[in-house]
């Protein structure tokens, strides 16, 4: 007897239990029953036994005593041998390597707030037996912070051997993070990036190649200017990276025009692309060297000025930018007005009080005054930063306010109007690409929206010494570095745009917007394959679904070996695992 599958055109193929026999010499087969509506496993079991292998319970064969996750340590460690990490992180195996390895792999899965959580959450999955720390306690893993600080010179050297390039462009920003202490010599009130008032923080600017790479970190007091952090920068690309000629990118902040004219442009082999601040814009604009006038017939243009020789500028006017800063100017500039109403308001209404009512002797009288007019005035204006657009009267018993229509006109004449600066030749970079290339920072902002909130959670900070405050900036960099790939090499499967070579060739100056097929990947939720799609979180969780299970026989003794049973990808799965190879490509 054997169990035949029988195509069924259109319907499920049908499922037989059939036996040969001979009649007249003729070899003939009949069924002896349909097992169509069994379950699939009891199918198996019954072609099992036709083919004479013995059944038994799963629980008399073997039991399982463990089953840490196993699939999303397989894959990051995946990319970390293609990445070639661990040479990148030392070049000799050693404890403290792996200890590294693991604390970057952890930050990854499941960023923690403290070393103690780390090590009592990667016991649930196989990571401590994979990099052999099972062993490993907080105190180690401190230690092993300390041991990496000391390496972080040559990391980011090997890192830019990689990725950056002669006459390549070398992108650079800053951002902050909290902290949860008053300790560390490094923390500062300074400009606040978090939204958490009265918290002391640290800057920390990161170095990427022009694909948003990281390449290298440093960390400052948390009251450093942007500008004061851009020189370090520029003297380690070129003295530690051994970069004779690179193009700098920076921000509006971050390249200023003192900067410039003290230091970068003494500097041979550094070109830059920046933009001008808004005064600087105007200022140009009332000089008759930006004529506003051409953006009626495009989006973008170049043009010099004599007041920054040695640079081209190019002027980008984007539509909907410009549509949606008029319409927040108006928003604005209605709230004051009606919060000022009140106020003049209220000044009426006391001076009438204070005209109408008889003095008697000790009675408290209503009083105003200019003093005490201008302070609520004032939290007004600044509340809605419009008070330059108001023009106000205030006396001791009156107020009164006016739009200033000029003003209004003035800075309306210039929405959604930006000037990015270069030092380099037309030869070199034309229009687009200058602007391009100055929009690229856009990565670097991702890299620090990934690092503090979505998926490494570089803070709150809650270490106290200087070193230490570095280390885990610099750690948290280096896991950023490995996700940048897994990112990469997952797009196909997560809500990413897959279509980047786009980007080289599109307009500059419009707002980026999805491919067909990335906007179609987020309304549908589905890739081509009617597969789900991921956020690089999911994919992790969908990844943790491997488990690994260590199994022995019922009724060992505890000394009896083990041994280890691992589930069987998925398609979805085993997809994430093929695109890692493409990894190889990337660097």
């Amino acid at each position: 007897m054997y169990v035949a599958t029988v195509p069924n055109r259109n319907s499920p193929p049908a499922i037989l239990l059939r036996e040969s026999y001979r009649q007249a010499g003729k070899v003939k087969t009949r069924t002896i029953a349909n097992l169509s509506k069994l379950p699939p496993e009891a199918v198996v079991a019954v072609r099992d036994i036709l083919n004479g292998k013995k059944l038994v319970q799963a629980s008399e064969a073997f039991e399982a005593i463990a089953s840490p996750q196993h699939g999303h340590v397989q894959a990051v460690l995946r990319a970390m041998k293609l990445l070639d990490f661990e040479r990148l992180i030392a070049s000799r195996p050693c404890r403290e390597r792996d200890l590294v390895m693991a604390m970057i792999t952890a930050r990854i899965l499941e960023p923690k707030e403290s070393k103690l959580s780390t090590t009592r959450w990667w016991h649930s999955t196989t990571l401590p037996e994979m990099l052999r720390v099972n062993d490993a306690d907080e105190d180690e893993l401190y230690s092993a912070m300390d041991w990496l600080l000391d390496r972080q010179e040559r990391i980011e050297q090997k890192l830019a051997a990689r990725h950056l390039k002669q006459n390549g462009l070398v992108l650079y920003d800053l951002s902050s993070s909290y902290f949860e202490g008053t300790t560390c010599p490094l923390a500062a009130f300074g400009h606040n990036r978090d939204g958490k008032k009265g918290k002391l923080q640290v800057n920390y600017g990161m170095v990427t190649d022009e694909r948003g790479r990281p390449v290298a970190v440093s960390v400052f007091e948390g009251n450093t200017s942007d500008g004061k952090t851009l020189m370090p920068q520029v003297m380690k690309a070129k003295q530690q990276f051994g970069l004779n000629s690179f193009v700098l990118v920076g921000d509006r902040g971050m390249i200023s025009q003192k900067l410039i004219d003290e230091q970068l442009r003494e500097l041979r082999g550094v070109d830059w692309i920046g933009a001008l601040e808004n005064g600087a814009i105007e200022a140009l604009v009332k000089n008759k060297h930006l004529q506003l006038g051409l953006f009626d017939e495009k989006n973008l243009f170049e043009f010099s000025s004599t007041d920054y020789p040695g640079e081209r500028f190019v002027a980008c006017r984007n539509q909907e930018l410009r549509k949606l800063r008029a319409h927040k100017r108006q928003s604005l500039l209605r709230a004051t007005v009606k919060e000022l109403e009140k106020i003049r308001g209220m000044v009426d209404r006391a001076r009438q009080k204070q005209l109408t009512s008889k003095s008697k002797k000790g009675k408290k009288r209503q009083m105003l005054g200019a003093d005490a007019i201008g302070v609520r005035v004032g939290k007004v204006v600044n509340k809605y930063k419009v008070a330059k657009h108001f023009i106000v009267d205030i006396k001791d018993d009156s107020f009164d306010f006016r739009i200033d229509e000029k003003k209004v006109a003035a800075e309306a004449a210039l929405d959604g109007v930006y000037v990015v600066r270069t030092s380099l030749s037309p030869e070199r970079m034309d229009a687009e690409d200058t602007v391009r290339s100055y929009k690229s920072l856009c990565q670097l902002e991702q890299a620090f929206r990934s690092m503090k909130q979505v998926d490494l959670k570089v803070r709150p900070i809650r270490h106290h010494t200087e070193d230490r405050v570095r280390a885990h900036v610099f750690l948290c960099m280096l896991a950023y570095y490995v996700e940048w790939h897994l990112l990469q090499a997952w797009r196909p499967l997560l809500f990413a745009d897959e279509e980047q070579e786009a980007k080289k060739t599109r307009d500059p100056v419009s707002s980026a917007k999805r491919s067909d097929s990335a906007l179609q990947k987020v309304h549908s939720k589905r890739l081509d394959d009617g597969t789900e799609v991921h956020s690089f979180r999911t994919l992790l969780e969908l990844l943790g679904g491997i488990v690994r299970n260590v199994c022995r026989v019922p009724g060992a003794a505890t000394c009896e070996p083990t041994f280890h049973l691992t589930t069987t990808a998925n398609a979805r799965q085993q997809r994430a695992y093929e695109l890692l190879e493409g990894i190889t490509g990337m660097m």
